[in-house]
């Protein structure tokens, strides 16, 4: 499956089973608690079907200009894959295998800022992937020490632009029919700010 922009040749290639993924260590003790918390209460909700994917440091692949690329999201929903599970244990190439992810989600490191890297060059950063080679509809980027969520909407022209939250402070996702938001309090022995998900209803 081939993609084409005026600088970029985007292929949706599956990547080599010796190909050597990236084993870097997550940033903190928080993240994994905030990604599972993300997962279990969509699944509470009864808001994953068995065909959806919701991967925390887990490869989204894409080829650029016969290179492969790699990114690790913190937290990603993924609506479909269409096919096997087994197929997409070490990694996942969208249109080739599923969907595009709905969102993206990166939990702010304290170290390089590459959430937010535009760099075009290979490899390109991650502000760069989700938003000119994968074209993630949203992609968001949540601080836990202040709590702050940015949220990024892929608009017409192909360009991420900031969004507003609402009154409440959410951030309404089309494709999920959910919002998200930013909550404080205590779960798994942990006090401090969370994402969490709420419908239209409020709960």
């Amino acid at each position: 499956m081939l993609a084409t922009s005026p600088t970029n040749n985007i292929t949706w290639e599956k990547l080599p089973d010796d190909f050597v993924l990236p084993d870097d260590p997550v940033d903190n003790i928080d993240q994994p608690a905030l990604a599972a918390a993300l997962t279990a209460s969509l699944q509470l909700a009864g808001r994953l079907p068995e065909t959806a994917l919701t991967p925390t440091n887990y490869g989204i692949c894409a080829t650029l200009n016969g290179k492969f690329v790699v990114k690790a999201p913190d937290w990603a929903y993924i609506p479909h894959i269409a096919v096997p599970r087994e197929e997409v244990v070490r990694s996942y190439t969208p249109r080739l295998q599923g969907e595009l992810p709905a969102i993206v989600l990166e939990f702010l490191s304290d170290t390089d800022g590459g959430e937010y890297s535009v760099k075009e060059t290979y490899p390109p950063g991650k502000f760069f992937f989700y938003e000119r080679i994968l074209q993630v509809p949203n992609y968001g980027i949540f601080d836990l020490e202040t709590g702050t969520l940015e949220l990024y909407r892929l608009g017409e022209t192909g360009r991420y632009r900031l969004e507003s939250a609402n009154e409440n402070g959410r951030f309404w996702i089309q494709s999920m029919q959910l919002f998200l938001g930013v909550w404080q309090g205590t779960r798994e022995n942990r006090q401090g700010y969370w994402l969490r998900w709420g419908d239209e209803g409020g709960k």
